[in-house]
């Protein structure tokens, strides 16, 4: 059974707050398209810098635009080489269910 958590794996020499600031561009231009109330309530990640991780909620259509934005924009900043995306493959509970939103979500 897959999820829609999507797993943004990067290189360990990468630092973790620039992929993270690129995910907040990504929220940004999400805001464009749903508004900010909604992306406030249906985004959510989280962070793991000790793992050069980080996890993305895309069950929404807000989340799922938030995936595809990132994606296309890590591919432009870093290259197709310098990270990896794929969707977690056992049943897990979204990545930040305890803190929906954007702020402080990041662990």
């Amino acid at each position: 059974m897959t999820t829609a958590v999507f797993r943004f794996t990067f290189a360990s020499d990468m630092d973790l707050h620039d992929a993270e600031s690129t995910l907040q561009l990504s929220i940004l231009a999400a805001e464009g398209l749903f508004g900010e109330a909604r992306v406030r309530m249906d985004a959510s990640y989280l962070a793991d810098a000790p793992r050069s991780v980080i996890l993305v909620d895309g069950s929404t259509p807000v989340g799922d635009a938030i995936v595809r934005i990132y994606t296309g924009f890590l591919t432009r900043e870093i290259g197709a080489d310098g990270f990896s995306v794929r969707r977690m493959s056992a049943p897990r509970t979204p990545p930040a269910a305890a803190a929906r939103g954007v702020a402080g979500v990041a662990a």
